[in-house]
């Protein structure tokens, strides 16, 4: 088996001033139809959620960046959305990754910063 592991840490700010500036061809860019709607429905935090997803696209691609061929697109093909009891989960469907035993992400936030740590585990 093979363990890879990825983080990131982002300012909320950064992701704040990147919608403001160029707004939707920016969501368009990095996030899906459905991480958008649900970070504009949580309310005064929607910049933390907004970040907390763009740091799991990061960590993601850190650790799976030697197991995929695809370069182009890859933030929207990472989809990130919550379970029934609010746990994050990485739709990684699209990247046609070959040997996927296990994967577990988590992220979390505060007012100024948002983070995420991914785990994958490939079997030999």
């Amino acid at each position: 088996m093979r363990v890879k592991t990825g983080i990131d840490i982002i300012e909320v700010e950064r992701i704040k001033k990147a919608i403001e500036r160029q707004g939707k061809s920016f969501l368009d860019k990095v996030y899906t139809e459905q991480e958008t709607e649900f970070c504009e429905n949580t309310g005064k935090m929607k910049y933390q959620h907004y970040a907390a997803r763009f740091a799991a696209k990061e960590a993601i691609f850190k650790a799976i960046s030697d197991e995929i061929s695809i370069k182009e697109d890859l933030w929207t093909k990472i989809k990130i959305y919550n379970v029934e009891n609010g746990k994050p989960i990485a739709d990684l469907k699209e990247l046609n990754l070959q040997n996927v035993e296990s994967k577990d992400l988590s992220l979390s936030h505060i007012a100024e910063y948002a983070i995420a740590s991914f785990t994958i585990l490939f079997k030999e």
